[in-house]
């Protein structure tokens, strides 16, 4: 008998813990060609605003040591085109779709937008981001960088839809977990952790910065071990599901946020590598569990053995 790897996250039904991060994997269509999109645990969207964005200039993507800077600045066509035109796409993939939103520097559009969503049956939870550090705004921090404005946010998503809520947090921060319970007290129904470690990179002959809007976004495996940190801190404190992610490239670098606390991963850098990377994943999670004789995924949550 095969080991389960079905999950649950609020109300959200997964057959295997693995999605593909938003941003990473477009709409799904782009990436059908590549891999068998029905086997994947959950899509999560590209990020979607309200109203249409055509994103930061270029360059707006670096290659850096095990890793990447990017600053695409949520281009997205906003969301009425995205309903009208992304959706019915979407829906005849046949696996749970997370669309992920966030604000251009009005919270009240996560509540606007999570209600919008609430009225579509293909959606199936809602990811807050709340963390996305290449949009500018009138705000000197990002939402997800302050417990009280988290919490406000939240708050105010929830009352408004009764979809599976997911927030995204950001690393640059002092303490996350102060984060992560303000979401779980709002209402968060799981936490996703964690956005783009904030970074920069310079061309030393030419004296000028690699990304157009001279800081980004760090992902890759360059930064797995401050997400696998983390993600054990935050699993100390709250009790709702932590869905993992930061420089996820195969079955082991998977297996390491299990251990430390998540109750799902979620895929991102690695899908511009080898787009196939999501289904060698759950393939090598089904294997390590027949292997070492563990019945169910969810006998490894936080399962990390700590010498006494």
């Amino acid at each position: 008998m095969q080991a389960k790897l079905n999950i649950n996250i609020g109300k959200l039904k997964l057959k295997n813990p693995v999605m593909v991060s938003s941003g990473t994997f477009g709409y799904g269509e782009e990436f059908k060609d590549f891999l068998r999109l029905k086997g994947l645990g959950a899509i999560v969207t590209k990020t979607i605003t309200m109203k249409p964005r055509q994103g930061n200039p270029a360059p707006r993507t670096c290659e850096t040591p095990s890793g990447m800077l990017n600053s695409i600045g949520l281009e997205n066509p906003g969301i009425e085109k995205f309903a009208r035109e992304k959706i019915p796409a979407l829906k005849k993939i046949g696996v749970p779709i997370i669309v992920s939103i966030a604000s251009e520097g009005d919270p009240d559009e996560f509540a606007a937008l999570s209600k919008r969503l609430d009225k579509i049956n293909t959606v199936a939870a809602i990811e807050l981001n709340i963390s996305c550090p290449n949009i500018k705004s009138h705000k000197a921090r990002l939402i997800s960088q302050d417990a009280a404005a988290t919490y406000k946010t939240v708050q105010s998503v929830r009352k408004v839809t009764r979809k599976t809520l997911i927030t995204k947090l950001s690393p640059n921060v002092t303490d996350i977990t102060e984060i992560a319970l303000a979401a779980e007290s709002a209402g968060s129904d799981a936490i996703a952790m964690i956005n783009t470690v904030l970074g920069m990179s310079i061309d030393v002959q030419e004296r000028t910065p690699n990304i157009a809007c001279i800081t980004a976004g760090l992902s890759g495996p360059a930064i797995r071990p401050i997400a696998v940190r983390m993600v054990w801190e935050a699993y100390q404190k709250i009790k709702i599901p932590i869905i993992g992610m930061g420089g996820i490239i195969d079955t082991p670098s998977a297996l390491e946020f299990f251990l430390a606390g998540s109750s799902a991963i979620s895929i991102g850098t690695a899908n511009f590598i080898y787009p196939g990377t999501a289904m060698e994943v759950i393939f090598g999670l089904r294997k390590y569990l027949d292997e070492n004789k563990i019945k169910d995924i969810r006998q490894l949550i936080g399962g990390l053995t700590l010498e006494t």
